[in-house]
């Protein structure tokens, strides 16, 4: 299917690994022009190396999305190179474990600033863009706003606020004819999720009891189907889709996971 993202400029926080990698990838195959907003240099000039050898010259901006004037000047480098925002991918953030018993408020409003924030400072900072375009949004959220998970109160806190903002701004934004939806997470093996597993001495028992309660299939989500499923809601074949949180997450969230 043709989605239709042919030469848009659709911005993606966190996107040099894991699902934020996944979303740009997606977004290559459909010939949309992905830009990776990143903190880390590294590993966002190590990814633009493998995409050359593919063909493919993606720009980056470096960026501490704590920090609300880097946020504008991610947005700024964007319009600057581009001229024009067609989306917004709100994906960067960690799982810190801010708990309430182990954690602390400073601790609590640094995970909300990480975790929340910034998807509000780059809806905010690009939304001119967005307008004139006629736009979409799609905030990447976890199940840990629906099943809890403890011992990670601003994380969980943090992502009850993206799915809370979604159905605002979805509100907000609908005489702009600016779509905003939510991707939520559950079970998606990167990076991050294997240097957490690589934490537990018996790793590979670990790993499968996770994965035999994923109702489908019993694996992990991959971030290319989060990547593909990203798109579709970026693009104009989902052009009556708002205001929506879809979870691809093999149904580990809202199906009976003790189904065998």
């Amino acid at each position: 299917m043709d989605l239709k993202l042919k030469d848009k400029v659709i911005i993606v926080t966190g996107g040099s690994k894991g699902i934020g990698l996944g979303i740009v990838e997606s977004l290559l195959r459909e010939n949309a022009i992905p830009v990776i907003v990143t903190r880390n240099k590294e590993s966002v000039l190590e990814v633009l190396e493998n995409f050359k050898t593919k063909g493919h010259d993606v720009f980056y901006t470096l960026a501490e999305l704590t920090d609300a004037e880097k946020c504008k000047s991610a947005i700024d480098a964007t319009i600057a190179k581009y001229g024009r925002i067609d989306g917004l991918v709100n994906n960067a953030g960690v799982n810190d474990g801010v708990g309430l018993e182990s954690g602390d408020y400073d601790g609590f409003m640094t995970s909300i600033k990480r975790n929340l924030a910034h998807y509000y400072l780059m809806a905010h900072y690009a939304l001119p863009e967005l307008k004139k375009s006629k736009g979409a949004i799609v905030n990447i959220g976890s199940k840990t706003a629906d099943t809890g998970q403890g011992g990670t109160s601003g994380y969980a806190a943090s992502n009850g606020g993206r799915n809370a903002l979604t159905r605002e701004w979805a509100v907000e934004l609908l005489p702009y004819s600016i779509r905003v939806n939510a991707l939520i997470v559950a079970e998606c093996y990167t990076p991050l999720y294997e240097k957490w597993i690589s934490t537990f001495s018996d790793k590979e028992e670990k790993l499968a009891s996770i994965t035999k309660n994923i109702p489908f299939e019993n694996r992990m989500t991959t971030a290319e189907e989060i990547g593909d499923t990203v798109a579709f809601l970026l693009s104009s074949v989902s052009s009556h889709t708002t205001g929506q949180l879809l979870y691809v997450d093999g149904g580990y969230t809202h199906l009976d996971r003790s189904i065998e």
